[in-house]
């Protein structure tokens, strides 16, 4: 009685194994190539690239950029916030300092013009070249061949780094990506821009970037590093923005 009694034992020890097997296969997870979930086996080049694809597909984002460290003197951005849409248009605000004196003016860009207005300054909307105040060029925010897609796609040496939670409250793991881009990507944003700047992208699950963080020689390399924090949010958003 006992020799048929090993026989049986074999098989259902294998067949145990075999449905733990398949149930553990199955928690592969799903969603874009930015593989937060931990199931994604894409590469960061090509996370980076699913990303710029949905920056560029996209209608619009809100736009937030500022910096907490900008050099003493330096004409330039200390934080900016908007709306950016397809075909390459903005319409916000920037908070400048020029010549070490802070001003704010609301901005409209469309069809490769910028307008600004300020209370003191500027009263009636005005054409604006955004280089004079050391400022990104928001007409060419979302161009694909330039302003924040060059971020992504002339960007080096990327890694996968840690996991982290965002979007609304907090419910999404999001994967940070680090590296370094050229100032040519950079110029784009801040024509100053000089030498390599390191950089982490935040980027969610379903291939999406949510957050930019660049430091380097925004204004120069005699003006020293400087960090930038660039957030998009609400992808997907549509706004009619015309000439003043």
């Amino acid at each position: 009685m006992k020799r048929p009694a090993r026989r049986l034992a074999a098989p259902l020890v294998l067949a145990l194994a075999l449905t733990v097997t398949a149930c553990s296969g199955d928690d592969s997870g799903s969603g874009g190539s930015g593989g937060g979930d931990g199931g994604s086996q894409a590469s960061p080049a090509e996370v980076l690239a699913a990303a710029k694809k949905n920056l560029d597909d996209t209608t619009g984002v809100a736009i937030t950029l500022s910096t907490k460290n900008l050099p003493d003197g330096v004409t330039g951005i200390s934080s900016a916030e908007g709306t950016g849409v397809h075909p390459s248009a903005f319409e916000g605000s920037f908070d400048l300092s020029v010549n070490g004196l802070p001003a704010t003016a609301d901005v409209i860009a469309v069809g490769g013009t910028t307008y600004a207005k300020n209370s003191l300054l500027l009263p009636d909307w005005t054409e604006i070249d955004p280089a004079d105040y050391g400022a990104p060029d928001p007409a060419k925010l979302m161009d694909p061949d330039g302003g924040f897609s060059g971020l992504l796609a002339q960007a080096t040496d990327a890694k996968a780094g840690d996991q982290v939670r965002g979007g609304s409250d907090n419910k999404e793991i999001l994967t940070e990506y680090t590296g370094t881009v050229p100032s040519d990507a950079v110029a784009a944003l801040i024509p100053d821009a000089a030498g390599d700047f390191d950089f982490t992208y935040t980027i969610s699950n379903d291939d999406q970037l949510r957050q930019a963080v660049l430091t380097g020689a925004f204004y120069g390399e005699k003006a020293g590093e400087v960090t930038y924090t660039l957030t998009l949010d609400d992808y997907g958003t549509e706004k009619q923005i015309t000439a003043p």
